[in-house]
């Protein structure tokens, strides 16, 4: 399958071919497993103090029968304050937790390397739907077929100010605005500053992203990737496919070095 490639300025320039994992299929499923996956890998720990609730005097009586009362631990002390009262164990009065969260818990989800290889051809094949594109919400109307192949002068580019009229002459700058139209937030998080969330738009995906990096920082919505990193949380953010993606001619040589199982496949099939 051959496209179009595209200078900064949006004139065609030629046209290349693409490799084989384009042509793999489209997998919502496995591209939400291996999203889940991934996210899950970034979860925060969460436990209690190790003594919280134990930081008292309390001791069971020993022997613990024949006093005519309950065996649990009773407080400590001289005759005043909670002297006498059950403390420190579960289902007491500011006592532990019977079975609190631990740190040492492994709250991430696994998934097989294959699979999560597969999930990434996947979503890298499906940045050459316009309709996935479309029903993500992202805006296209200008844009004639994806996927969107760039000149690697793009790499070079470490200003903001050129950045910005490079949207707007490959007509991207139309999908940037629809993220300024987004409505405020109401309820708790208001409270909390977080009236607005950050939606996405374009995503560069490069040899080297290093320069492009610095250029799409004040620019919402646009990020760029280096090959060697891509992966489906940024294809497919919130497993909701596709992500509006622009590949540069580098970044296209290297996605066609991936190795896969299913690749291998699809080629002694044919």
């Amino acid at each position: 399958m051959k496209v179009d490639t595209i200078l900064l300025d949006g004139k065609k320039d030629g046209q290349i071919e693409l490799p084989n994992i384009f042509e793999t299929d489209v997998k919502k499923d496995v591209i939400r497993k291996a999203y889940i996956s991934l996210e899950s890998h970034g979860f925060q720990k969460h436990s209690t103090k190790p003594t919280a609730g134990q930081d008292v005097v309390a001791d069971s009586n020993d022997p613990p029968t024949g006093r005519g009362i309950s065996r649990v631990a009773r407080m400590k002390g001289g005759g005043g304050g909670r002297q006498g009262q059950a403390g420190e164990v579960a289902s007491t009065r500011g006592g532990r937790q019977a079975h609190p969260p631990k740190a040492e818990k492994v709250i991430f989800k696994k998934i097989n390397k294959q699979e999560n290889k597969l999930a990434l051809c996947s979503a890298i094949s499906a940045t050459k739907s316009k309709e996935l594109v479309i029903q993500r919400g992202h805006k296209i109307e200008k844009i004639e077929s994806l996927p969107l192949i760039i000149s690697d002068d793009i790499e070079s580019v470490t200003q903001t100010s050129k950045m910005i009229k490079i949207l707007e002459d490959l007509n991207l700058s139309q999908d940037v605005q629809r993220l300024e139209n987004r409505k405020k937030r109401s309820g708790k998080v208001a409270l909390r500053g977080r009236t607005k969330k950050t939606g996405k738009s374009v995503l560069f995906v490069l040899s080297d992203s290093k320069n492009v990096k610095k250029a799409c920082n004040s620019i919402p919505g646009v990020d760029a990737c280096s090959v060697n990193d891509l992966s489906v949380l940024d294809l497919a953010p919130g497993a909701n496919l596709i992500r509006l993606t622009a590949y540069s001619k580098k970044a296209i040589a290297e996605i066609s070095k991936i190795k896969s199982r299913h690749l291998e496949l699809m080629v002694t099939m044919n």
